[in-house]
């Protein structure tokens, strides 16, 4: 059944991909043609978390972003300009777990004397259709959506715990590598951008990364049924005009 679920995953994602490629060179046969290749680069922060299947309580994480960004934008549609857009970006994920205990009054807190946190660091790199709604020159609101992957370059832990005295969960994700160095999923977010003729292009943009892959084993066999990333991002990006 899992595997099967799987496999349903990953056809959505190879049809998502292929319609983001029919819909951009469709409408370019019947829009208003442009020839504007923009490059530039990005920063910005993620709030992480991790869906766990079963589930482990988590504090918020943050981390940085940042990289590079391409874009080309092929051609007005009525109000509508649509583009393609692509980035190469190192992203800091992972999750800080949250340890409870109880108080003097019977009230569940949180337990300071114990700490989980795995520090992930990817090379993500987004696939993505670019739809914005404005005037050329000014303010422009856009939305950005398409596949992602990403590969893990470097892990750490840091483990404030008894590790003699672990639960199961703990067991299989404490002081174990990630074995899964291939993470894939659907990204999706909008933003303003401010378009001027000789000083570039401003953009902030929110957006929201879904894993569709575990970064462990999760088949029958597995403890874990899901472990897969959630990130939401918050970046400024830079583009400058090389073709308009």
């Amino acid at each position: 059944m899992k595997e099967s679920k799987k496999l349903k995953i990953k056809s959505l994602l190879a049809a998502g991909v292929l319609l983001t490629g029919l819909s951009t060179s469709a409408m370019a046969q019947i829009g208003e043609q442009r020839q504007n290749l923009s490059v530039g680069f990005n920063a910005g922060a993620n709030i992480n978390s991790v869906s766990f299947t079963p589930r482990i309580k988590q504090n918020s994480m943050t981390g940085i972003t940042g990289g590079l960004t391409a874009r080309y934008i092929s051609e007005k549609y009525f109000a509508m300009i649509c583009g393609v857009q692509v980035e190469l970006n190192f992203s800091q994920r992972g999750w800080d777990e949250l340890f409870e205990t109880l108080d003097e009054n019977n009230q569940t807190v949180k337990d300071p004397s114990r700490s989980y946190t795995r520090n992930m660091t990817y090379v993500d790199i987004p696939f993505l259709a670019h739809l914005a709604f404005g005037k050329d020159r000014g303010v422009q609101f856009f939305v950005n959506a398409g596949p992602q992957i990403s590969f893990l370059i470097g892990e750490s832990e840091d483990i404030n715990v008894d590790m003699n005295n672990l639960t199961n969960t703990q067991k299989e994700i404490y002081d174990h590598k990630i074995p899964n160095k291939f993470d894939y999923g659907i990204a999706a977010g909008g933003g303003l951008e401010l378009r001027t003729r000789k000083a570039g292009n401003f953009l902030v943009e929110g957006r929201y990364y879904f894993a569709l892959s575990d970064f462990v084993s999760t088949t029958k066999k597995d403890y874990f049924s899901r472990a897969a990333h959630g990130t939401i991002t918050v970046k400024l990006t830079y583009l400058f005009d090389l073709k308009k």
